[in-house]
């Protein structure tokens, strides 16, 4: 790997990891990757009353579920460590007395702050371009704290220290950090060090422009684990939030995105979060999908929902779940879509039952229940047949008869090829959901 590009991602473990913070961890392992830097893992927990084991383990799993390994940091270790500020006070020690050597800070109440030189501070941003900040009035730019009277650490203060401690070369973070920058030049200068290149990329926003919190849909990784959606998906969604190949492709390769990925392509405007689009994103990847991926992604999502797959045949199981492929675009869909194979208790939906189970269609489904008990082979080609014949020995349309036969087999007005369906579940289990059917109606 090149030495001299390091980024980093530091999260602080207080609770989930947020999809804006998995975007810049995201942006950070592109950057990283495309130019065979080093991607960093710290963990900022000097909060020590919020921090969470739970929170800092919801951070690892959420950043290998979407695949950005990270090269130093927690878990794997490395040549600048520790990663968890909380464990790094010696270090931060070592620094304020250089600052109290050189006369940059002061105490005021027990607490420690930071002698700002008064100056204007010029940040060369490489997304939002050179911005000139005036520090020089002490009314709207007082001397920042960097200790507090209890002895821990101002956030401003620790970040840059680490940040000249494991040699990053480059701050890619959100844009909310932004006005926090020219402080940190001033450390950086005053610690006798180069600031890195900063990137600070644009906030992510809901569809209605109001800037997204941890409550809104789609906030949480954790939320996209559990309905089911596929990293690659995810992951491919949240490239195009603030950055783009520069043309009208939305499914594009990760591979292909390290490699045309820079810095200077990264919008200025804020993104817009559209679930609907992730969604219709992620249903595009599952339809791509291998069948042994599919099948056991689709196991696991059956399995969450409280199917007990051991009651049943590995080859019926398979069976059923290729009728269910293609045909989704969140695995969370599949356990309403397909769980009528797994079940002898079959709901019906109302408005199913009210168009379909009338006193009108109830002799027509008796008489294909008819059919399909005088067949011999009981597969897809068979069904469709004869279900063809009896709706023209009645004078109905096919459909006159596929409606109220898929209503009564799997409880909905849709779902599978019925005639595979069918096959699947088989003479004897077809004919009895059948029988249910009629005497419901």
């Amino acid at each position: 790997m090149s030495s001299d590009i390091r980024v980093r991602f530091a999260p602080s473990p207080t609770g989930f990891l947020h999809i804006g913070g998995a975007r810049t961890a995201l942006f950070n392992w592109l950057f990283a990757r495309h130019h065979g830097g080093t991607f960093v893992l710290r963990v900022e927990d000097t909060d020590q009353a919020r921090n969470t084991a739970e929170a800092a383990a919801a951070i690892y799993g959420g950043l290998n579920w979407l695949g950005l390994a990270w090269d130093e940091g927690p878990q794997v270790g490395g040549d600048f460590g520790p990663y968890f500020q909380s464990e790094r006070n010696e270090i931060y020690e070592r620094h304020l007395r250089r600052l109290e050597e050189a006369g940059h800070i002061f105490e005021d109440n027990g607490a420690i702050r930071f002698r700002s030189p008064r100056e204007h501070v010029e940040v060369d941003d490489i997304v939002c371009g050179r911005i000139d900040f005036d520090l020089t009035n002490p009314e709207t730019h007082p001397d920042m704290t960097i200790r507090r009277p209890d002895g821990s650490w101002i956030f401003h203060f620790v970040n840059v220290v680490d940040d000249i401690e494991m040699k990053i070369s480059h701050v890619i973070r959100g844009e909310d950090h932004l006005s926090n920058t020219p402080k940190h030049i001033e450390l950086y200068r005053s610690l006798g060090a180069e600031p890195p290149r900063f990137a600070h990329i644009p906030l992510i926003l809901n569809p209605d422009g109001s800037k997204m919190s941890k409550r809104d849909a789609g906030a949480s990784v954790s939320s996209y684990i559990a309905e089911g959606f596929l990293p690659e998906a995810v992951r491919n969604y949240l490239c195009l939030l603030g950055w783009s190949p520069k043309d009208d492709r939305e499914k594009i390769a990760l591979e292909e995105v390290v490699r045309l990925f820079e810095l200077e392509k990264i919008n200025r405007k804020s993104a817009h979060f559209d679930l609907e689009k992730c969604t219709w994103l992620n249903g595009e990847y599952m339809r791509e999908l291998p069948n042994d991926r599919f099948q056991a992604l689709a196991r696991i999502s059956l399995t969450n929902a409280d199917i007990d797959l051991r009651k049943f045949s590995d080859e019926y199981v398979e069976a059923a779940l290729e009728t269910c492929q293609g045909k989704l675009r969140l695995f969370s869909e599949l356990p309403v879509y397909g769980g009528f194979y797994f079940t002898d208790e079959i709901a019906y939906q109302p408005e199913g039952v009210a168009k379909h189970f009338t006193a009108e269609n109830r002799p027509r489904l008796k008489a294909l229940r008819a059919a399909f008990a005088e067949l011999e082979i009981f597969d897809a080609s068979s069904l469709e047949a004869v279900l063809k014949t009896t709706a023209a020995d009645l004078g109905l349309k096919a459909r006159d008869l596929v409606h109220p036969l898929r209503l009564a087999v799997t409880g909905s007005n849709a779902g599978p090829s019925l005639y595979h369906l069918l096959e699947i579940l088989g003479k004897t289990k077809a004919l009895s959901r059948i029988d249910a059917g009629l005497a419901r109606m």
